[in-house]
């Protein structure tokens, strides 16, 4: 993503259900930084590493694959 984060359009929160992510990415949480959290759930870590480089969300299912 490119541009000023103060005029970069959020991702939404849930939106999809499966995210590639990378080391400077942790810690993960759901929803990320940069989602819309209005219609989100509480924030979460996610063990990403310690899980064998995917991580599922408990509460909306997102399914988080560590890409390096």
């Amino acid at each position: 993503m490119s541009g000023s984060s103060a005029t970069a359009t959020p991702i939404l929160a849930n939106a999809e259900n499966r995210y590639e992510v990378t080391r400077s990415d942790l810690p993960l949480s759901c929803p990320m930084p940069g989602m819309a959290l209005w219609n989100s759930h509480p924030k979460v870590y996610l063990p990403i590493v310690e899980d064998g480089g995917e991580s599922v969300c408990a509460y909306c299912g997102a399914r988080y694959v560590l890409r390096d």
